[in-house]
């Protein structure tokens, strides 16, 4: 089998669709040997934020000298960006020999309880890589909700985290904060101690708090006293977090607070016997890198890359472009999926825009061009769907002009996209 074929397996699981819950994983896992009970972890789960303080926590364990997995979705170029160990994506041949192994017992388990998802199996690949890989410790990014998702059939993890919670996937999770908190919340296994994100609507902070005294959690919010941005570029944020600096490549007011989540799940490791010394956090924190956040893509114009999805993405955008870009013209180049709540993102951003140009992307939710341009235009009059990027990419630089920017956003699947093509176009 090669790499290739690995990975049309993978993919054509996409048509078994998405279906919740632990039964098929764990009689999964339990035919590989349940490589996942022999990992220490760290769980992650949240709306926004988790992507970035999973690598942040990832990257500081990695500079402490501990092997450390990272798994998260979705990535932006390449398949193996999603399992990593000390920064390096998965090599072809491992992922294959992982698959020889995860596909037949997917095959075995199918009459019993149903066809595999795609979760599920890359789920079971990660385990099985860093399992024999022999990792210190793996950082695992919940994929939707928490309850039901595929990386909750590990044990209690060293630390699970719940990062910052608002409306999105509401058809799956529930249309109010306090049921999709109760499903974040899923990770909060008996006996567990959590992080929560420092700021947090009352009644997302209640459900969790109550579900976390009725599993015998030790779950507390991360302080945010004695933490305090210094500095911000578009490059990124300089903290000074009890006297001492801390640089974090990532821009943002909210970084303040993802940052003081990711430093409150290291402290929870060290007293759980962990060696995190104070120089590994802050190498670890500047290293740190995550292709579509808020990413420089060129100068003249500026390309800025922001794979954000949903209206809390979108209004963090929103401050980044009024802080940071005031009096720029400003041209998007979007795209998002039609199960998004597209209207909600557009009020938040689109508003700055001089031009908003859409495209359709590669993906069978995606919202039609013209239908996004259609519902952009209560919000940038000047408004026009696209139907190729490249072209696309030329006539936002045209726009903006050399002084102005091109805002690339909407979707991670657009990003990946449009990165490869808006580095050559645009590439510093």
């Amino acid at each position: 089998m090669t790499y290739e074929e690995a990975l049309r397996r993978v993919h054509a699981s996409l048509r078994f669709g998405m279906k919740p819950g632990l039964e098929r994983i764990r009689a999964l896992m339990a035919r590989l040997g349940n490589p996942q009970n022999r990992l220490h972890t760290v769980h992650v789960a949240g709306t926004n934020g988790k992507g970035t303080t999973c690598t942040l926590i990832a990257a500081a364990l990695r500079a402490a000298g501990y092997r450390t997995g990272l798994y998260t979705s979705p990535y932006v170029t390449d398949f193996r960006e999603r399992f990593q160990i000390d920064g390096e994506m998965i090599p072809e041949e491992e992922f294959v020999d992982c698959a020889s192994r995860v596909f037949p017992a997917a095959d075995a388990v199918a009459p019993e309880y149903g066809d595999v998802t795609e979760f599920e199996l890359i789920t079971a690949i990660a385990f099985d890589w860093f399992a024999r890989r022999g990792c210190g410790c793996v950082v695992l990014e919940v994929g939707l909700g928490g309850r039901l998702d595929a990386t909750n059939v590990i044990p209690v993890p060293d630390a699970a985290v719940i990062t910052s919670i608002s409306l999105d996937h509401t058809a799956v999770l529930g249309g109010t904060l306090e049921e999709i908190a109760a499903e974040k919340a899923g990770i909060l296994k008996p006996g567990g101690h959590a992080v929560l994100y420092p700021e947090q609507a009352p009644e997302v902070f209640e459900t969790i708090r109550r579900i976390a005294a009725e599993r015998g959690v030790e779950c507390a919010a991360a302080p945010l006293a004695g933490i305090r941005e210094t500095g911000a570029t578009l490059e990124g944020s300089t903290l000074a977090v009890d006297g001492k600096e801390l640089f974090l490549p990532f821009t943002g007011a909210h970084q303040e607070k993802n940052a003081a989540t990711a430093l409150a799940a290291l402290e929870l490791l060290r007293r759980r016997g962990y060696r995190i010394p104070w120089e590994a956090v802050k190498t670890g924190f500047a290293n740190a890198r995550i292709p579509a956040r808020m990413e420089i893509l060129g100068r003249r114009p500026l390309a800025l890359l922001d794979g954000g999805h949903n209206p809390g993405c979108a209004q963090a955008l929103a401050a980044v472009l009024r802080r940071f870009l005031p009096g720029k013209k400003l041209v998007a180049v979007m795209g998002m999926l039609a199960d998004k709540d597209s209207r909600a993102s557009l009020a938040a951003v689109a508003p700055l825009f001089s031009t908003v140009l859409t495209l359709r992307p590669e993906n069978p939710r995606a919202l039609s061009a013209q239908a996004l341009r259609d519902e952009a235009a209560a919000f940038c009059p000047d408004a026009r769907a696209m139907e190729d990027p490249e072209e696309a990419l030329r006539l936002a630089a045209a726009l903006a002009g050399p002084d102005g920017a091109v805002i690339l956003c909407g979707s991670f699947y657009l990003a990946g996209e449009l990165r490869p093509l808006a580095l050559r176009l645009f590439g510093e």
